[in-house]
């Protein structure tokens, strides 16, 4: 039987591994090892870690999201 991998959603809990900032990007890579990264640090690595990602998780759009207007 094959398993298959899948990241979990981030929370606001979950930490950038450089800066220990709101984590907005999962980085998933061969052999489970998840790496977490908030908007910034996602930008400055982006290039180097996608060829490598089996998965990403990528929330960065949560930065610019407005909140619905309450009635």
């Amino acid at each position: 039987m094959a398993t298959t991998l899948s990241a979990p959603a981030l929370s606001a809990t979950d930490r950038c591994d450089r800066c220990n900032a709101q984590a907005y990007v999962r980085v998933v890579l061969p052999g489970g090892t998840d790496l977490l990264f908030c908007g910034h640090h996602w930008s400055r690595h982006e290039d180097a870690l996608r060829p490598q990602a089996i998965e990403i998780v990528d929330e960065t759009h949560r930065l610019t999201e407005k909140p619905a207007a309450e009635d």
